[in-house]
Order: structure tokens, then sequence, then C-alpha cells
């Protein structure tokens, strides 16, 4: 079995070596630019690390649909970006505001239809099976992603709204990337349903984290302005929580905050997180990545894995929810 190290650099030597290239080159470049500014690369590196787990003989028709995860995210996040008129990615400016809308929406959609091709190099007896799951995955993170945009226009969703959307919108794909990696290293059955429900539970804790980092990491570390969900009134976790907690006053100054258009980016920011402060966000945040993390833990123990194959998992999912990017 591959050490996690070595399959990061598997991943991102596979990465720098496909052939994005194509014309008019005004389509391709927007894809060889976003992949070439870097990321977690969780998706590839969660494929090929279930693969690994039963599987050394790492060639293409494991690498390739790792790649096509790896694609496909970065098919959805072009899109995010335009919806989201978000100008910076990865401390690097986002494709539409590099090129433009319209260029943008067209190089994902071939992004999109790459994963596709990517996909396809599964061994024949698995390809069936790989693709329904990659297609209903795909389609059900449009789903997450139309949620979230139903949600900007209300006050008010539910905790159990904003697990539905992020369960589309996040899991299902770090789910389905882990499930194909076993399903393409012909793991039994039960045991590619037991690493999707220990990803989809990675998935959970790693989108909490991700709203957390936005409100409470280090813009340099993080990749993308601080403060940047708050600003654009989005239905994070911490905000979620935020209401659900707080007493009437401090959610009328959240209302008020949220729908003051005069407030400095600055001033916003500032008081927002003060009422988050006030009301404990922080630490109850904390603590539903730490639950979603220690659920996904339990479901490696008693997958009947050995030991090397438990330790692996744990190791892939502790080093994830300790990131600080």
């Amino acid at each position: 079995m591959y050490t996690l190290e070595e399959l990061d650099s598997i991943v991102e030597r596979a990465l720098m070596n496909i052939n994005l290239k194509g014309k008019p080159e005004e389509l391709y470049s927007p894809i060889e630019y976003l992949i070439s500014i870097g990321g977690k690369r969780l998706r590839p590196k969660l494929a090929l690390m279930t693969y690994n787990l039963f599987s050394d003989d790492i060639n293409n028709e494991i690498l390739y649909p790792a790649l096509a995860m790896e694609i496909f995210h970065g098919f959805t996040l072009v899109h995010d970006d335009i919806m989201d008129d978000a100008s910076m990615r990865r401390n690097q400016m986002t494709v539409h505001k590099k090129w433009n809308n319209n260029i943008a929406i067209l190089s994902g959609d071939v992004m999109c239809i790459k994963s596709y091709q990517y996909i396809a190099h599964a061994p024949e007896q698995v390809l069936s099976k790989v693709l329904e799951l990659f297609s209903k995955t795909a389609a059900q993170v449009c789903e997450g992603q139309q949620l979230d945009l139903n949600y900007e226009s209300v006050p008010f969703i539910t905790m159990d709204d904003y697990t539905e959307m992020i369960s589309l919108k996040t899991a299902v794909l770090i789910a389905c990337s882990a499930k194909i990696g076993a399903i393409i290293a012909k793991a039994e059955d039960k045991i590619t349903k037991f690493l999707y429900d220990y990803a989809f539970k990675l998935g959970l804790a790693f989108q909490i984290k991700d709203d957390y980092l936005d409100s409470y990491g280090d813009a340099s570390t993080f990749g993308k302005a601080i403060g940047g969900d708050i600003l654009s009134n989005k239905k994070t976790w911490l905000l979620v929580e935020a209401f659900r907690r707080a007493n009437s006053e401090q959610t009328n100054t959240l209302l008020a905050l949220f729908r003051d258009d005069n407030i400095s980016a600055k001033e916003k920011i500032s008081k927002v997180l003060s009422v988050y402060d006030e009301i404990g966000v922080r630490e109850h945040a904390e603590k539903a990545i730490a639950r979603y993390h220690a659920e996904a833990r339990d479901i490696v123990l008693s997958a009947g894995l050995t030991c090397a194959q438990e330790d692996q998992l744990i190791s892939f999912s502790e080093r994830l929810i300790n990131r600080e990017k």
C-alpha cells in the first residue's frame, strides 16, 4: 500500500501530464489555467486511495477516472464562481474575471464533457456501474447548487435545509470518488457502500470546515478573502447555527447587518463575527466538524477492513479535518 504522500505525488504528476490543450485556444486555456493553479485535489486523491486499499496496480484504468473527479469538480467551480461573481479562487483570478463569462461558461461545459471522457477509462467489467454512480452524482451536485441559489433569496433556512444542500453540493461527489475507486479495484459491494458512507460524512465535515475557514481562517493560507461568505449573505453553517441559537436582539442585529447596503465590507465582517462570538458559533462549528469526523471513523471501524486499511482511511480523514486551507 502506498503512503498518502506517495498517492499525492501520483495525482499531482498525473494532473501535470494530462493534455488539456485544444482549439480554439480561448476555450481550452481556461481549463489548463484552473487545473494549474492548484487545489486540495481531494477527490482524485480519495479515489486513488480507496482503490489502493485493495490494489497496488495503479494504471490508467484508475488514474483517468480519478482525474475525472477533479475535472468535474473544476467545472462546478467555474460555474459557481460566475453565479457568485467571485473574483478570486486559490489566490488567483477566477476564470470569468480573467477571461469573461461567456468563455468561462463554455470552458466549464468542456470540463464536464472531458470528465465523462476520463471516467470512461474505467475497466469494462465495472464501467456501467461507475457511469451510473457518476451520472447520478453529477445531477445531485447541480441540485445542491440550485438549492444554494434558492436560499439566497430567503432570510432563514433550517439546519436540515443546510445539510440537504451541502449533502448534494459537496458530500455526494466526495463520497462518489471514494466509492468509484473501490469499485474499480473490484471491492465487494458492501465494502464500497461503507466507503461511500465514510466519505459522505467526511464531505459534511469538509464543507463545515470550509465555512469555518471562510470566517476564521488565514486569507494567505485559505486562498480566498476571509469573510466572503458574510459579504455575500451566504447561508453557511455558521449563519444557520447563529440564527438557530440567537436571541431576539442578536437576530435583529444580524438581519440589519445583512440588509444594510451602505455598511463597509470590513465593518460588516467585523460586526457579524462579533455576534457569532457572542453566540459561540465558532466552538459549535468545531464540535460539529469533530462529530462528523467521529462518525466517519466509526464507519471505518465497523466495515471489517484490515488494520492497515483502517489506518489509511483514518489518517486521510484526520489530515482532511485538520487542514487550514
